[in-house]
């Protein structure tokens, strides 16, 4: 029979669960726990009375015993871009499968004074670890100075700062994008990349600029837009002034979606005038005219291996193990170049292209 608090309609607590099922407070407490040495009959009783109640376990009260509140914190930028928006989402489903809860810090600026207050802001939450969607070099070195206040990962920018990240392989994905567009016999590859102060873009820049020296290829000077449709078109209408240029790769698909309406504009045929490769496979770039032949990131296995990343730090604080030169932790992903109709030979192609591969 359920205690007098439960029959006064105030929320149930974890007493009232075990006099309806009619066991002990430490058997509710082991099975809610999943704990063994529970009779499945009993487990069964136990998880019928819960059910019942609707009785949700207090997560301040758990917290004051384990001493473990499972919350981690995600702090993010820009999150209506594609890219960002889509490592929040792979983060939290990763943390939802390993049995935690999130609570999400988005910022408008990422000043130093906004930085630290969305820290102490998690961890009055009482979170276990924090999950930094940065990009900028600058961002990842001002949360790079709360380390050791609580364990901290950077997830889509590696290789900055002192913090151990999961990220991309944007310099890799960026070459295998040019050098299939070599193979197909393009003498030049132009280059639309990302805001300068961007660690994606700059490594995607590094990429495109390795493989045209890789191949004795010309290096145009790059121009650069902010991710959007609107600046990429705008590098579109000053690339279609030049007759030469027959291959193009943006450093993401809305930069090449504004590419695609500058040369459609004056008639320039996709693919058989010119070629364009973007950089993420949105959701859209299959059915644009004509559907996108673009780099894709696997971002459920970037949030996942952040997540992987991340707990490895919270039950093991402290700074890493082995070399001092070895650097923070890092956990890459490998893009995938996925052909479509958006690119093809030049006019007088000699080279046999590339199948395309894992990167």
């Amino acid at each position: 029979m359920p205690s007098d608090h439960a029959v006064r309609g105030a929320q149930p607590v974890m007493a009232d669960v075990a006099a309806l099922a009619g066991v002990s407070h430490q058997t509710v407490s082991r099975v809610l726990n999943d704990r063994p040495n529970v009779r499945p009959a009993t487990r069964e009783r136990v998880l019928a009375a819960v059910r019942e109640l609707d009785y949700r376990p207090n997560p301040a009260a758990r917290s004051l015993v384990t001493r473990r509140s499972q919350t981690l914190g995600v702090i993010s930028f820009d999150s209506t871009l594609y890219g960002p928006s889509q490592m929040l989402y792979g983060i939290e489903q990763a943390a939802r499968g390993a049995g935690y809860f999130t609570t999400i810090a988005s910022l408008r600026h990422q000043d130093v004074r906004s930085i630290r207050e969305a820290v102490d802001r998690l961890r009055d939450q009482a979170v276990e670890g924090v999950a930094v969607i940065a990009s900028q070099a600058s961002t990842v070195a001002a949360f790079a100075q709360h380390v050791g206040t609580v364990p901290m990962v950077t997830v889509g920018a590696t290789g900055s700062g002192r913090l151990p990240g999961a990220g991309v392989d944007n310099a890799a994905g960026a070459e295998a994008a040019v050098r299939y567009l070599l193979d197909l016999g393009h003498r030049t590859v132009h280059h639309v990349a990302g805001p300068a102060d961007w660690l994606e873009a700059v490594a995607r820049r590094r990429g495109w600029a390795q493989a045209l020296d890789a191949s004795a290829g010309q290096v145009p000077d790059s121009l650069t837009g902010d991710w959007s449709a609107r600046s990429g078109y705008e590098a579109g209408l000053h690339l279609r002034r030049d007759p030469s240029v027959t291959a193009v790769f943006c450093a993401n698909d809305h930069m090449a979606l504004g590419v695609l309406r500058a040369f459609h504009e004056i008639g320039r045929r996709v693919p058989e005038d010119v070629s364009v490769v973007g950089f993420d496979d949105i959701p859209e770039a299959g059915f644009l005219a004509p559907p996108l032949t673009t780099v894709r990131q696997d971002f459920g296995e970037l949030g996942r291996r952040g997540l992987e990343l991340l707990l490895r730090c919270v039950q093991a604080p402290g700074p890493p193990t082995g070399p001092p030169t070895a650097g923070p932790p890092a956990a890459i992903v490998a893009p995938e170049l996925v052909l479509r109709a958006s690119t093809g030979r030049p006019a007088a192609g000699p080279r046999t292209p590339r199948r395309p591969t894992k990167c």
